[in-house]
């Protein structure tokens, strides 16, 4: 009998979605994510990922892979994966989503800025945690994604797909990306899934640190190459999940929101 993991989030049912919607474009090459079993109100049970050695060859395949699944595409800016259970927030961070098309941003710098950037940097506002000065560096780098002067076009697999949103994994750091020595080069698990922009997932493999990051990046830009100036802009999306943790854990991570908010205002 096959191995599974069993685990009980916040919202199973919504976790499950955002695997399975990932999970489509595998057969479109994409990257292997963790198979649903069995889902319920209280406990979701998923595929047993077994891990393997990092390695330089897996980096590769996983960007390589990464990238298809970014192309699979997404219906608008912050939308919620197919099958989507569980109202306008997802994970414990309470990121918003956006239900309805018609509320949607028309670019993602609108997108970014508003439910990305100020939807947190209020938040430490209102609990105190930042000053009227500290919130006015975020709301002067949201003035900038607004006017849509970081705006770049998604990766070629997306475009050439027919996309403006990419399909995305939404909380793409190390712990939820598992070496695993397949054809992929990695497996992903616990998705915050959502559209949004194919750059904001490979910031994010940046934050914490991830074994041959450089690597994913060379099999990502091999397989769609990326808008230029993509480099410059890896701390601007890292920013997204920092500001999620400044919020939910104050600390060090409300200097480093700063910094970076700073350095692009």
């Amino acid at each position: 009998m096959a191995r599974t993991f069993t685990k009980s989030p916040g919202n199973p049912r919504g976790e499950a979605a955002g695997l399975r919607w990932l999970a489509e474009a595998e057969q479109s090459g994409g990257a292997h994510v963790a198979t649903v079993i069995s889902v319920d109100d209280r406990r979701l049970e998923i595929e047993y990922i077994g891990q393997s050695r990092p390695s330089v060859e897996g980096a590769r395949a996983f960007g390589r892979a990464l990238a298809r699944t970014h192309a699979a595409g997404a219906d608008w800016w912050g939308c919620p994966p197919d099958g989507w259970v569980g109202g306008g927030a997802v994970g414990n961070s309470r990121t918003p989503l956006i239900l309805d098309r018609e509320e949607a941003a028309s670019a993602w710098g609108e997108f970014y800025a508003r439910s990305r950037i100020l939807e947190f940097a209020d938040r430490l506002l209102r609990k105190r945690e930042i000053d009227e000065r500290e919130h006015a560096t975020f709301a002067a780098l949201a003035d900038r994604l607004v006017r849509g002067d970081f705006d770049a076009p998604q990766p070629e697999l997306v475009r050439a797909a027919g996309h403006e949103v990419a399909r995305l994994h939404g909380d793409m750091w190390a712990g939820n990306v598992l070496y695993d020595g397949t054809g992929t080069g990695a497996s992903l698990i616990d998705p915050m899934a959502q559209g949004g922009h194919a750059e904001t997932d490979l910031g994010t493999l940046s934050v914490f640190g991830f074994p041959h990051l450089e690597e994913i990046y060379r099999g990502y830009d091999e397989a769609s190459p990326l808008a230029a100036g993509w480099q410059e802009r890896i701390a601007l999306h890292e920013l997204g999940i920092v500001i999620m943790h400044a919020d939910l854990f104050g600390g060090a991570y409300i200097g480093e929101s700063l910094r970076i908010a700073e350095r692009y205002r």
